[in-house]
């Protein structure tokens, strides 16, 4: 007959601390308090300084193309509309004309 595991508290890890104390040492999410710039204004108006100080933040962090990636895209770009407007409308052609052979 096999013996009975006794439940232990201790962790995996082997440094033997027990669930319950690293309970005790993690806060909770509820005991940490936002700080008083990442919350909106409690009035419900709309703070528009703040807006533009962390919109400039956020900014800050754009990493911007250099001028031959930019070039470069704006090319492709404008040779891929070209190019899917004009089999646009060749196809829409070539439809008009089977329509009217066929049906006049």
């Amino acid at each position: 007959m096999a013996k009975k595991k006794k439940k232990s508290t201790t962790d995996n890890s082997g440094n033997g601390s027990s669930k319950a104390a690293r309970q005790k040492s993690t806060p909770a999410t509820s005991d940490v308090t936002a700080t008083p710039t990442s919350e909106p204004e409690s009035k419900g108006g709309f703070d528009v300084f703040g807006f533009l100080k962390e919109s400039r933040e956020e900014l800050a962090k754009v990493v911007w193309p250099s001028r031959q990636q930019l070039i470069g895209e704006s090319v492709t770009v404008i040779l891929m509309v070209t190019l899917v407007a004009t089999t646009i409308y060749l196809v829409d052609n070539l439809f008009s004309w089977l329509s009217d052979t066929v049906f006049l």
